[in-house]
């Protein structure tokens, strides 16, 4: 990546993104965060600039520099996500850790969060703005949506499709060929061994609606 990158929130998830962009080389121009408190501080070498809407600081992004929305709550994420593409016709760049591993097969969009040790394997595709923690692992031909959240050590088995929005807790286990509808959520160390409807929780070993 040439541009610098410019960092939308400056929480866990901020200072996680920080330290993958540093590791690969990238130049960070700073953060946006709208809680007043963070503003003014430093992240590392990088300064907390002002609010995400800054007009001043978002004029740069585009042909000077690059963006990157590190926000874990997805309401949230979708509205920035948006404000960026409707007023800077941009989108979000990948953060992708250097100890993680992708396939060359893989197919990866725009704005997401590939963790350390994460591994990908051939032939999965991941959609946009989704956020993939520590080792979590999604083995062949899985199919993510868009802003998906995949907790650390999640285990997503082959053949898997998980629609836009669905959140996946640490240490979670999907097995194979198994459906995760739009927006729904999957408990902590849950074992789904069959389709979760759309806007559904479940939860245990096996997944249970809750």
């Amino acid at each position: 990546m040439e541009n610098p990158v410019l960092i939308f929130g400056a929480g866990s998830i901020g200072n996680q993104v920080y330290d993958i962009f540093r590791r690969n080389g990238v130049l960070i121009y700073g953060f946006l965060d709208d809680n007043k408190e963070l503003q003014g501080k430093e992240i590392g070498e990088a300064s907390i600039l002002g609010d995400t809407d800054d007009g001043g600081f978002l004029k740069v992004i585009g042909s000077k520099c690059e963006a990157f929305v590190a926000v874990g709550e997805r309401v949230v994420r979708e509205q920035l996500v948006e404000m960026l593409n409707e007023r800077r016709k941009t989108m979000p760049v990948n953060a992708i850790h250097d100890k993680a591993v992708v396939s060359e097969l893989a197919s990866l969009g725009h704005g997401n969060l590939i963790a350390a040790q994460v591994s990908v394997a051939a032939s999965t595709q991941i959609g946009h703005h989704c956020q993939i923690q520590t080792g979590a692992i999604l083995e062949t031909f899985v199919q993510v949506g868009d802003f998906v959240n995949i907790g650390p050590g999640a285990i997503i088995n082959d053949r898997v499709a998980i629609g836009n929005g669905a959140f996946v807790g640490s240490g979670a286990i999907l097995v194979a060929g198994v459906q995760i509808g739009k927006n729904a959520r999957i408990g902590a160390g849950s074992v789904v061994i069959e389709n979760v409807s759309d806007g559904a929780t479940v939860f245990g070993n096996p997944a249970k609606k809750l």
